[in-house]
Order: C-alpha cells, then sequence, then structure tokens
C-alpha cells in the first residue's frame, strides 16, 4: 500500500507530527512518503486569494494522511485551499490530523478536522481515523498514540 502524508505547517510543529508518523509507518512496513502543501509567496497567506504552489499529487496512493494546523481556530487556509483544488479523493482512505496550540475544545480543533472530514467526503474518500494534537508537554506521548493508532489503519 502507498501512502502519501501531505501536510501544510507554519511553524514545523505539524510537518514535525508528519515525520514521526512517517518513521512509525516506514518501521512497520509500509510505503510512506511526506509532501509538504506551500503557498505561492510564502507560508503566511496575504489575503484570501492564495495559490498552492506545486500541489501534492493523490491519484497513485492507495491512502493519504493530511495534516494542518489550527489557525485563527480554523483550518489553515493553505490545506483547506489545497483540499478544495484536488479534484477527486474516490477510494482513497483517509487519516487527518490537527495540531493546536491550546487544550480547550473552542479553541478550533475539531472545527479544523471537521472541516476537513466534509472536503474529502466529498470527493469520494473515505475517513478512517482523525486526531488532534495539542503543542504542549504531553504532545510527544500524543504524537506516539497517534502514530500507533495511525499505523494500525493501514
Amino acid at each position: 500500500m502507498k501512502i502519501r502524508i501531505i501536510v501544510h505547517s507554519y511553524t514545523g510543529n505539524t510537518y514535525e507530527v508528519a515525520k514521526k508518523l512517517q518513521e512509525r509507518l516506514l518501521d512497520d512496513g509500509k510505503d510512506v512518503e511526506i509532501q509538504r502543501v506551500s503557498m505561492v509567496g510564502g507560508d503566511k497567506p496575504k489575503g484570501k486569494d492564495i495559490i498552492i504552489e506545486n500541489p501534492p499529487e493523490v491519484e497513485k496512493y492507495d491512502a493519504l494522511i493530511f495534516g494542518s494546523p489550527v489557525h485563527a481556530f480554523a483550518l489553515s487556509l493553505a490545506m483547506k485551499t489545497y483540499l478544495e483544488e484536488i479534484p477527486s479523493l474516490h477510494g482513497k482512505k483517509i487519516a487527518l490530523f490537527v495540531t493546536k496550540g491550546t487544550r480547550f475544545n473552542w479553541t478550533g480543533g475539531n472545527q479544523a478536522i471537521n472541516k476537513m472530514k466534509k472536503i474529502c467526503q466529498s470527493k469520494g474518500g473515505t475517513i478512517i481515523g482523525t486526531g488532534i494534537v495539542i503543542w504542549n508537554k504531553q504532545r510527544h506521548e500524543k504524537i506516539a498514540e497517534l502514530a500507533r493508532e495511525f499505523s494500525g489503519l493501514f
């Protein structure tokens, strides 16, 4: 099974989670690679009309993991734009994760995951798992738990 992890990361935290997921999946014998979503002009959007630079391809992969930071209590604009531009996710197994800085439920983690789910399902993808990593002292344990969980999904 070919798996691609597609991640947007402002500060590197979300990318760090993606690397840990990749390590675990590789250790478990999976064929997996990471690609970052980036915007023309840099990682911080300068407005609502952004352009994704070299959008990661999804067609040749059996499964996908999408990762994004929560930004301003919502899914990052780059990941939202990228997901909306994908023509189809039909027949793809998909896992989703977000990273965020605060532990409170109202700070956007669930909203971001739900937005990702809605977009992926509207394009025919099958969501098989989700996770939220809060960037606090327990993050290493949560990342390890997420890696174990996601590895078992594929």
